[in-house]
């Protein structure tokens, strides 16, 4: 059953067309991540469901209503926005229960639950405090806690961590999973962090230029991107390419220069690869390095240029083919630069894009 339902929906301003005959369909209790660079209409489209925004056209239904005129509070959602937006007069427990106030709700069912909320969201000593006395990360939770109050079916979250350092960002991660699997509500999450998208989303729609790229499961999107944009902008560090052609004897080769790389491993999507311009990508936890290597269907001796300590793994610079290569390796079993080592990988496990309109082959 789906929660929201957004039908060829497309928004301009002026001559800019932000999204185009957008659709997308999003479960009951699903947690979606929009995720794409800045100015690729994620948040746009997050507005547009939330009502901030009129769309120019299409329709927007939320659990089996069309809300596509509907004011922001009759749509039976709660947002978080990146700013807290806390008013900083009141009180944490003011803040929660602002909005229900407003709403004229009886006392007993706004105690109960500002209670909740802070139970699940663990800030229960903090309910007497003013915002000026919390840390972000607790400043971020009022926040959730003040959509969380008003018993919707729908959150919506506009990049809800950005103001934070990297460790707290990592804390509510988590915290905000938990929250997802506790209530089994419908989640919309927008987000440039490719790591929050991995490992919030139930599901991640990759965003280009107001089109949805691919929609699918987080490791699907890893391992089989659709095209060229969805490759390197997933995975860190990126994807390492190759430009070349595919030409065909027995098995298709990958042919870019001094590098042949036997294809009858790879799983083509159609027929016919044959003599196309092409590009090869590898990510560099796909190649192994020293040992192991020789073990790979395609080997080749290369020199270290740079290495990274990255703390539980050293990412390695080198080059393949006269072009740029790098590694994911272990960090006990790291070489120096100037050393030359085997790598190797499985041509199985690459992706193949046509040079021109950037599809996966």
């Amino acid at each position: 059953m789906s929660s929201v339902i957004v039908r060829d929906v497309s928004l301009s301003f002026g001559a800019v067309e932000v999204l185009k005959s957008l659709n997308l369909e999003i479960g009951k209790g699903e947690f979606l991540v929009l995720l794409g660079p800045s100015g690729c209409g994620k948040s746009t489209l997050l507005n547009c469901i939330a009502g901030l925004l009129d769309v120019t056209a299409g329709q927007i239904h939320i659990n089996g209503k069309n809300v596509t005129w509907e004011e922001p509070k009759d749509r039976g959602i709660g947002m978080v926005f990146q700013s807290y937006a806390l008013y900083p007069q009141m009180s944490v427990a003011g803040n929660l229960s602002f909005g229900l106030k407003n709403a004229r709700l009886p006392k007993a069912e706004i105690a109960e639950r500002v209670a909740r909320a802070a139970s699940i969201l663990q800030i229960e000593p903090l309910l007497a405090r003013r915002p000026a006395e919390l840390s972000g990360g607790q400043r971020q939770r009022v926040a959730i806690g003040r959509a969380l109050v008003r018993d919707v079916e729908v959150f919506l979250f506009d990049e809800p961590l950005s103001n934070l350092d990297a460790k707290l960002r990592g804390e509510l991660r988590v915290e905000i999973k938990r929250l997802h699997q506790k209530l089994g509500n419908t989640m919309v999450y927008v987000t440039h962090d490719q790591i929050e998208a991995m490992t919030l989303a139930d599901r991640i729609a990759v965003m280009k230029g107001g089109v949805i790229q691919q929609l699918d499961t987080p490791q699907e999107i890893y391992s089989r991107p659709v095209n060229r944009f969805v490759a390197g902008f997933i995975g860190s560090p990126g994807m390492n390419f190759f430009e070349g052609s595919i030409e065909t004897n027995s098995a298709p080769v990958f042919k870019s220069g001094d590098i042949s790389v036997d294809l009858s491993r790879y799983d083509f999507a159609g027929p016919g690869p044959e003599g196309r311009q092409v590009e090869l990508g590898l990510r560099p936890e796909h190649v192994v390095l020293g040992h192991g290597a020789d073990e790979m269907p395609v080997t080749a001796e290369v020199e270290v240029e740079i290495i990274e300590p990255m703390g539980s793994d050293t990412l390695v610079w080198t080059r393949y083919g006269g072009e740029s290569l790098t590694v994911r390796a272990e960090t006990d079993k790291v070489p120096r630069p100037g050393e030359r080592v085997l790598v190797g990988f499985d041509p199985g496990r690459a992706s193949i894009f046509d040079a021109t309109h950037g599809e996966r082959l």
